[in-house]
């Protein structure tokens, strides 16, 4: 990854004060055009910055028509914060908005306190759990681009990637100019090695078009990896933690009656999710693209649950997967308010009640995800021998049979069948290409 000195944020055990700006329209009302607007904004960013191991010790808010083009709260307010920084004496000021190279220069000026806004923390916390070779590259890439427009406020320098070499800046070049012409060409580079990745994993997908494939999405934290853990016996890694997860994991699950499914778990999302972050991820929401059925995971315990519901589906949609068929999974019920439970349910009447951890309401949601099998077919065109004549009769037991032709050794027969009966062909001896 190109290091750039300050450039992204390592907070652990440092002190900070938290800023939440409200954007509010001039009736006092939120902006309905801000998604999910109503989420406790100071409760996800303390949650993501105690996931970078930050030390909150102050908290500031504030209420606004539309942002400071200047310092996005306003010079007045700066101000006033700065008698705050003195008394608390805090290494880092967290804003829960995405702030301007220029906003967060003029706020560093007079507030004299390292600024981060909210894609950075973010990106901060993906680089702690970027444990493979692709969810480095995908970090790096909306690292890069983050970073371009502000390369100037960096004074580390990109140019060490030339190795050191004599000559790698032209003559009368700018050192601003090399570190932006060695980021384009990383980022085309990145982009080149991505798109390659996404090709590959699409066709990996694609190799399992006989199987049902079933992926988990949901508000980070919502309890994906536990539910993977608990019906596949996957051991992976689960914590209390925004984004604990990052590269898709998928597993065999298979169901008390015999069939099996393909259970993918994929990173989570959050309201206001980075635009340049997403586009990274294609590779890894490929999953989420090729699935038969998603189960949005929700956390029924959280107070914003239908917010979160609301963020995740804006999500899907700019991935283009609003239009698949959705099971809402109403996870830890165990944790969760009676009455708020009620209330959830009957906004979302279809929705799944379980406890990933408790081990309740699994079987539920096992007959409904048996239920969506038996209805979903495919077209398959196989080549079957003469004497196999359990499998020819389970087919047309079970499968629709469009045509049908013979020779001396096999049949060739094109059928619709579901999902779950072609689990049962292939025992009978179905060989699917």
């Amino acid at each position: 990854m190109i290091p750039m000195k300050d450039s992204f944020i390592s907070v652990f055990q440092k002190r900070a004060i938290l800023v939440n700006v409200s954007l509010t329209s001039p009736y006092g009302t939120s902006d309905k055009g801000r998604e999910s607007e109503r989420i406790d904004s100071f409760e996800e960013l303390s949650q993501l910055s105690y996931t970078v191991g930050a030390i909150v010790v102050g908290k500031v808010v504030q209420k606004r028509p539309a942002p400071d083009s200047a310092y996005y709260i306003g010079r007045g307010k700066a101000d006033e914060m700065s008698y705050l920084i003195k008394e608390k004496k805090p290494d880092y000021i967290i804003f829960n908005n995405d702030l301007s190279p220029a906003q967060v220069r003029n706020l560093e000026s007079v507030l004299q306190t390292r600024v981060i806004d909210r894609t950075e923390l973010i990106l901060a916390i993906f680089g702690i759990h970027a444990r493979t070779k692709q969810a480095k590259l995908q970090l790096e890439l909306a690292q890069l681009e983050y970073a371009l427009p502000r390369l100037k406020h960096l004074w580390s320098h990109l140019s060490r990637l030339a190795g050191g070499v004599r000559g790698a800046r032209g003559p009368g070049e700018k050192q601003l100019e090399v570190d932006r012409r060695l980021a384009f060409n990383r980022i085309t580079n990145l982009k080149k090695e991505l798109k390659r990745i996404q090709i590959r994993r699409k066709q990996e997908v694609s190799s399992r078009s006989d199987n049902f494939t079933v992926a988990l999405v949901g508000y980070t934290n919502a309890g994906k990896s536990t539910l993977m853990n608990t019906i596949t016996n996957l051991k992976q890694l689960t914590e209390d933690k925004l984004f604990s997860t990052l590269d898709t994991k998928t597993n065999i699950w298979e169901l008390s009656n015999g069939q099996r499914v393909l259970l993918s778990d994929t990173v989570g999302f959050i309201r206001n999710l980075p635009s340049n972050l997403l586009s990274s991820f294609h590779a890894t929401l490929e999953e989420v693209r090729q699935a038969d059925l998603l189960l949005h995971i929700v956390d029924a315990s959280s107070p914003d649950a239908e917010e979160q519901i609301s963020a995740v589906n804006s999500v899907l949609k700019e991935i283009q997967c609003d239009n698949k068929e959705i099971i809402i999974i109403l996870n830890k019920i165990d944790l969760a308010d009676s009455l708020e439970l009620q209330l959830l349910q009957r906004e979302f009447p279809a929705g799944c009640p379980i406890s990933a951890l408790k081990r309740t309401g699994l079987q539920e949601l096992e007959n409904r995800i048996d239920d969506i099998m038996s209805r979903r077919q495919r077209e398959l065109t196989v080549k079957i021998p003469v004497e196999n004549g359990r499998l020819m009769a389970y087919l047309y037991e079970r499968a629709v049979i469009l045509s049908k032709s013979s020779d001396d050794s096999s049949f060739k027969v094109r059928v619709r069948l579901g999902y779950r009966d072609l689990q049962k062909a292939k025992e009978l001896g179905l060989k699917v290409r």
